[in-house]
């Protein structure tokens, strides 16, 4: 006996609902490769030197923020804090990076405190500062931008880039007000890009 049509319809979508609440998303198009993400060399918030080239294997996520930010930098900072709370078993395949647009303010250690207020975990997190010459050109390179306004204020774009295992740009996502949930969509189909192919 045939099955109605609608009755098959109605299967295949109860199916894919059920398959969708379990964290299968199905088949989506790959995140288009932008170009080389720029690299930098800088310094963490315990004083050690920091480069892009060392975070090869592992997805990376550039952000550009300072600390004496009193509105969007604290939101950011916490939003990407929540996405790596969110990335459960895929948390140490992606690291997140906090370059300051204040480094004469900026130390190492008042990058640290920093970190340490936003629960920022130091194994998956690094805050990094340098020369005033050396953040402008890194800022500049990833198509953001800043100026500093006066004491402790600097004006800046609210960029961060997703960059996968290879070191290529993938994607950016401008302002703060972003999905969380499709971010960690984005992070976690870089991560799981290889299962694929």
């Amino acid at each position: 006996m045939n099955t109605p049509r609608w009755q098959t319809l109605v299967t295949v979508l109860i199916f894919q609902i059920i398959l969708s609440s379990h964290g299968w998303a199905g088949p989506a198009e790959p995140l288009p490769r932008i170009g080389p993400a720029p690299a930098f060399s800088l310094t963490d918030q315990n004083g050690e030197p920091f480069t892009l080239r060392q975070l090869r294997g592992q997805v990376a996520v550039v952000t550009f923020i300072f600390t004496s930010c009193s509105d969007s930098c604290p939101l950011l900072t916490a939003k990407l804090v929540q996405v790596h709370d969110m990335l459960g078993r895929d948390e140490p395949k992606v690291f997140f990076v906090g370059i300051t647009v204040d480094p004469l303010h900026d130390s190492p250690a008042v990058l640290k405190r920093y970190a340490e207020l936003y629960s920022a975990s130091e194994e998956q997190f690094a805050f990094l500062t340098g020369d005033f010459d050396t953040i402008y050109d890194v800022v500049r390179r990833y198509g953001a931008y800043f100026n500093p306004k006066g004491e402790r204020d600097v004006d800046h774009t609210f960029l961060t880039s997703i960059v996968d295992q290879s070191g290529i740009l993938r994607v950016q996502y401008l302002g703060w007000r972003f999905d969380p949930d499709e971010f960690v969509g984005d992070l976690r189909s870089l991560v799981h890009e290889d299962d694929k192919s």
